[in-house]
């Protein structure tokens, strides 16, 4: 089936040499239109729309700026491509940005021919179509990997229902760097560099890099080839974990920025611009700074001004994009990290694009980055193994962004709307607005709202979230994103179908009219995690000693021996999922008693990083002469 693509000629009246018409490019049919230039707000809404042709010869200068102003406002779509035809130059001279097409009016044919041909390169997936091409083959695989194609499994008495149950298709595009028409992602110099070049212009950046483990791993390897060891680094103390991660690999002097709370819903949220400036204020030779945009719950920040700010000091940025790598491809919630002005992006294509689990995309903006030392770095972090499945479904999720990209948001857009509805319908559940999600203190902060995160106050129905989250699944079969004690989330996503919708309709609806007349009142956690205390050393130093392991608690009582000793682990309890303690920090008496207080209660709160569970539950520390020698070195 060839898609369907538009290409409308924009001229004075509407008219131009270019007849209207359709012509084949495969993959793909081709529709020529012309509208007038009054009309090409109008044209934009076309979600077929590829490319825009101004027919120079019949628009003045002035109606050509006009176009150009508007083409670099968020409200454009960026996918589109925009040619002058002007066969004279007088006027195409102006607009460098926009490729020129020098065709006579009597050279339509040829002119077509080239804009048809820049369609099939725009919606080209080097790698994909070579993996394919290699598989369609079938040749002898005498390298690995060792099921070889399937082979092993096919006829298997024990493992013929996995091999069928993943498919024979996945079986042999699983292939080795033993093959070398596929190119090598640690060192891309065919089909897998055309990829990322490729991506690179789909996502507006200057480089891409493919990763294959994750955005988890793509934090670790900026982070790691941008700092150097007592680097000062500006960072929110509720990022991912592997940001910290990070700190530690890098060897990084942290400043921990205070996300803001919503306590009566259980939500983090942005750390407030005043804290974020005054904190580049305060340590205007910091080599970068880190944020999450957008949130798990969908805040986003404004982030021209703090991009901006850290500029002015020499400052990168660096934004952990994980879960918004879909929005330059619908004004609705443009701009992006990298449109505002920053050096490093990290997005997991997988969470919310068409690509499979761990997939995900670094791209660079940064104008003095070294491109061997990042290539390095990644290579430390990447497999010599990569799974060229994971590196296809790369590849075509961004051809699919780029040629349908505004299409599917549009209509996921759609479904927000009716989701928005239908749930507030009920009477007893809520879709929260951003004013309601937001902090006292974000208020003036002119953060946005991603209105692909839905998020549901579950409250009034008598369940907390973690228990809707539950029967949602146990009597509905549909599985939620996440669940505080007062919401759950959904995410809306290109793959989001009508179905599904209707389904989790229908199962609030149902749950809605169960909720009972008298509401109980539900318990509210406590989030509010203890102030930083201060670093004895850099994280990097603490985590590589060996230290030695002292119990949480003395009997029932908190082991006092603990208050002072400098922690050699990352501690995190979930919730909140912010780290309490991280490698080189003093433990201090309000951190040690808050730690005893979630585990030894009734209901002890999860906690990574602790030995052992529970009252049994030890720390890792420093030694003391560990700690002497580590203090008398300068942070």
């Amino acid at each position: 089936m060839s898609a369907l693509c538009s290409v409308i000629v924009l001229s004075k009246t509407g008219h131009s040499h270019i007849n209207n018409q359709m012509q084949l490019a495969e993959p793909m049919m081709v529709v020529f239109d012309n509208y007038a230039v009054d009309e090409w707000q109008a044209a934009l809404l076309d979600p077929r729309l590829q490319v825009l042709i101004l027919d120079a010869s019949s628009l003045t200068l002035s109606q050509l700026q006009q176009l150009q102003a508007a083409s670099l406002r968020p409200e454009w779509r960026s996918e589109i491509s925009v040619f002058v035809w002007d066969n004279k130059g007088n006027k195409a001279e102006h607009f460098p940005q926009w490729p020129v097409l020098n065709y006579s009016k009597k050279a339509t044919d040829v002119l077509t021919a080239e804009v048809c041909a820049h369609l099939q390169r725009k919606a080209a997936t080097p790698f994909y179509s070579a993996l394919k091409s290699y598989v369609s083959k079938h040749a002898d695989s005498w390298h690995t990997p060792g099921h070889s194609n399937g082979d092993s499994l096919r006829q298997s008495a024990w493992g013929s229902d996995f091999y069928h149950f993943v498919g024979q298709s996945m079986w042999q595009a699983d292939l080795s760097v033993s093959v070398l028409a596929l190119d090598s992602l640690l060192h891309p110099e065919g089909v897998i560099q055309e990829s990322q070049d490729l991506a690179a212009q789909a996502f507006g950046a200057k480089h891409t890099y493919f990763a294959t483990n994750g955005s988890s791993t793509a934090n670790k390897v900026i982070l790691q080839s941008l700092l150097i060891p007592g680097d000062t680094l500006l960072l929110d103390r509720n990022c991912h974990k592997s940001v910290h991660h990070g700190v530690i690999l890098s060897g990084a002097k942290p400043v921990y920025l205070d996300s803001s709370i919503n306590t009566a819903l259980g939500l983090f949220a942005p750390v407030p611009l005043k804290s974020i400036l005054a904190a580049i204020n305060a340590h205007p030779h910091a080599k970068a700074i880190i944020l999450t945009s957008s949130t798990y719950d969908g805040l986003c920040y404004d982030l021209k001004p703090i991009i901006d700010a850290a500029h002015a000091h020499g400052i990168k940025v660096i934004i952990d994009e994980a879960w918004y790598g879909f929005a330059r491809f619908h004004p609705h919630f443009r701009p992006t990290a990298l449109e505002c002005g920053a050096d490093y992006v990290t997005q997991s294509t997988h969470k919310t694009m068409s690509a499979f689990s761990q997939a995900s995309m670094v791209h660079v903006n940064d104008p003095s980055f070294d491109p061997h030392l990042l290539r390095e770095t990644f290579n430390m972090h990447a497999s010599t193994s990569p799974q060229y499945s994971i590196l296809a479904s790369l590849d075509v999720a961004r051809q699919q962004m780029v040629m349908e990209g505004y299409g599917l948001l549009s209509r996921a857009l759609q479904l927000v709307e009716v989701l928005h509805e239908r749930i507030n319908q009920t009477g007893v559940f809520r879709v929260l607005t951003l004013e309601e999600m937001m902090p006292e203190e974000l208020k003036k902060d002119g953060i946005r709202l991603d209105p692909s995160k839905i998020t549901i106050d579950t409250r009034m129905s008598g369940l907390t979230g973690d228990q809707l989250q539950t029967v949602l699944y146990e009597r509905f079969h549909i599985q939620v994103e996440k669940s505080t004690f007062a919401t759950v989330s959904v995410l809306v996503t290109i793959g989001t179908t009508a179905e599904k919708t209707m389904r989790l309709i229908h199962a609030l609806n149902t749950l809605a009219q169960e909720a009972p007349k008298k509401r109980k009142k539900l318990a509210k956690p406590d989030l509010q995690v203890p102030h930083f205390s201060s670093l004895a050393c850099l994280p990097r130093d603490a985590f590589y000693c060996a230290g030695e392991r002292l119990s949480l608690l003395d009997g029932k009582k908190a082991n006092q021996d603990l208050i002072g000793r400098v922690c050699c682990d990352q501690i995190v309890p979930y919730p909140p999922g912010i780290p309490v303690l991280v490698p080189g920090q003093i433990i201090s008496a309000e951190i040690l008693q808050y730690l005893c207080d979630i585990l030894s209660g009734p209901n002890p709160i999860e906690t990574h990083g602790l030995i052992g569970h529970g009252k049994t539950a030890h720390i890792r520390v420093l030694s003391a002469d560990e700690q002497k020698r580590l203090q008398q070195k300068s942070l």
